[in-house]
């Protein structure tokens, strides 16, 4: 490769780094604008703007990538352009980002408009970043990602202890909208903490709280974000900050568990809003908080999916190289539409749409990747697996078993394309690694199962609330998660629920009618019999059991009907990613008084 000293030859190659860099950095500011207004539209309860900020977001990356190609194309003819005027390119980009505050996403974009430009066979390091060129450590931003409280100050002694260090931490977020009872709520905190922390933690001198200094918005929600310090003691906390009935805002809960921290932060939720000049910084900062999830999933749950992409393929392609188990066909009833298989030292499974979907599934291709689409842009209410989209995927083809490698050429031939010792996968699915919820209550004692149908049928409900029907309530097509939460996973069939037509079964009007092998009225595409749910729900005993303690209101159609009218009437339904246990109204961390 030409050194740093050639580059003055290459005026072309400096100019496609300046025009490449100025896409992206057009792409974060409108990033940045957009999360910047959650806060106006948390202060003025705007939640249908909120409904439709989130996905709008999640679709301007890729309208960036293309203006960008489009520009490079007109001006430059990029696609024309020879080897080395692309290394040079990409020498020229690595200096351009010297002092960025983005250098990591910089780098993605890059990465996203060559390989529009190019064919696969450049995806290399030579033209691409597989690895990264630009350390994004000890980035920050002025002002600095979080800021530090302390608990005794020297030089501020009327701020000086723990409540009213906290009433500063929150109004130091500036929210324009009354706090209702702030002392009262500042109170459940504490005691909260109390009961969580050692006591001599929260007296000692050097005690200080770090918070993160953008709130992080989601929904009807706004989260204080932050960590108790002493020392190498550290104590992880979010705060969600709501609206109660007249508008007024107060402190719900806190939650300090670290299994609740990490359902707070999952894919399998909306992307938070949140301003950060230096995303670096509230990844390093996060990871701190939750040093098990991995950085990809915290640049992913920011909104930085594209991003967050990049460094799962990097971290996949480490495990592949210092694992040596084959890819296999997933344990589990197979489907109808997709080809699943996994490697069962990597926690992800790797999905496929066939090339002929079997009846009675009516879709095809295009349609399924509609449906996918659909739930990447719709609120997840944390019930909903979150998935990675990718083309052109290079596989050593070594590490397929023949059943696979058989599998795939029978039935997903034009997605496949075997180039001497590479399997290329064109395009496929990965989403995070779950026990099927039918496998699950196959070996679930009756506490596991009691607790496994009370989370199925509270994902059902909680969809709903978000406007989604699964369609398919199969149990196969439901996972449980590492935290025994219940999450769908199969969206082939997942539709609004205001598109369907809940119905109750017709009375059969006569004996032959109650016989008929076949319905005697008319059925419509689009039509759903709740009353029918337990004929392939409930055919276990137990799951017949509790599910009917838990849910048997999901076998009436007034139910899904009054749900239908809620959202029709402009209603935003509350669906909070922690237990009503926990909150302060209803008596979580604190003692309820009389």
């Amino acid at each position: 490769m030409s050194s740093f000293r050639d580059l003055s030859k290459h005026p072309v190659a400096l100019a496609v780094a300046e025009a490449m860099l100025e896409g992206f950095n057009k792409h974060y500011r409108i990033f940045s604008a957009t999360n910047r207004a959650a806060k106006q539209r948390f202060e003025n309860q705007d939640w249908i703007g909120v409904q439709q900020a989130s996905p709008e977001r999640i679709l301007f990356y890729d309208q960036r990538v293309k203006e960008a190609t489009e520009r490079l194309e007109a001006e430059f003819h990029t696609s024309a352009l020879d080897d080395d005027t692309w290394r040079q390119t990409k020498l020229h980009y690595i200096g351009l980002l010297i002092n960025h505050k983005q250098p990591e996403l910089a780098e993605t974009f890059f990465n996203s408009v060559f390989c529009r430009i190019m064919h696969r066979t450049y995806f290399n390091n030579s033209f691409i970043f597989v690895r990264p060129a630009v350390s994004s450590e000890h980035i920050d931003s002025e002002p600095a990602s979080y800021r530090s409280y302390y608990l005794h100050h020297p030089r501020q002694p009327h701020q000086r202890g723990l409540r009213k260090m906290l009433d500063r931490i929150v109004a130091d977020f500036d929210l324009h909208a009354p706090f209702t009872e702030l002392y009262r709520d500042i109170g459940y905190v504490l005691h909260a903490w109390r009961r969580h922390l050692p006591r001599p933690f929260l007296l000692e001198a050097n005690h200080q709280i770090q918070v993160l200094s953008s709130l992080f918005y989601r929904n009807k929600g706004a989260y204080i974000v932050g960590k108790l310090v002493n020392g190498h003691q550290e104590y992880p906390f979010a705060v969600p900050i709501l609206h109660d009935e007249q508008g007024g805002l107060y402190l719900d809960t806190i939650l300090l568990d670290s299994t609740q921290l990490n359902i707070l932060f999952s894919s399998y939720r909306a992307y938070f809003m949140v301003d950060m000049e230096a995303p670096s910084a509230y990844v390093n900062f996060l990871h701190e908080m939750l040093p098990h999830k991995p950085r990809w999933e915290l640049y992913t749950i920011l909104g930085l999916q594209k991003h967050g992409k990049n460094l799962f393929y990097r971290d996949f392609l480490h495990h592949l190289r210092h694992s040596s188990d084959n890819f296999i066909i997933a344990p589990g009833i197979k489907g109808l539409v997709m080809l699943v298989f996994t490697l069962p030292s990597f926690p992800y499974v790797f999905k496929v749409i066939k090339d002929t979907i079997a009846p009675p599934k009516d879709t095809d291709r295009e349609a399924v990747k509609a449906k996918y689409l659909l739930v990447k842009l719709h609120d997840r209410v944390g019930r909903m697996a979150d998935t990675l989209e990718y083309s052109d995927v290079a596989f050593p083809r070594n590490r397929f078993t023949e059943e696979l490698l058989t599998e795939l050429r029978v039935l997903a031939p034009s997605v496949i394309e075997e180039e001497g010792d590479t399997l290329i996968i064109k395009h496929l699915y990965i989403e995070r690694r779950m026990i099927p919820l039918n496998i699950y209550l196959e070996k679930a004692d009756d506490e596991q199962c009691r607790h496994a149908i009370e989370e199925v049928g509270n994902a059902i409900k909680q969809m709903a609330a978000a406007n989604i029907f699964a369609g398919d309530l199969l149990f196969k097509n439901f996972g449980v998660t590492r935290f025994a939460r219940v999450v769908f996973y199969d969206y082939d069939e997942i539709d609004y629920l205001t598109h369907c037509n809940f119905r109750h079964m017709p009375l059969p009007r006569n004996e032959a009618d109650e016989m008929a092998a076949e319905p005697w009225y008319s059925v419509e595409p689009n039509d759903i019999f709740p009353e029918e749910f337990p004929s392939f729900l409930l055919t276990d005993p137990r799951v017949n059991k509790y599910f009917r303690e838990y849910h048997n209101d999901l076998f009436d159609a007034e139910y899904w009907k009054a749900i239908q009218q809620r959202i029709a009437a402009g209603g935003v339904e509350d669906v909070f990613p922690y237990p009503e246990s926990l909150r302060f109204r209803n008596g979580g961390g604190r003692v309820l008084k009389a």
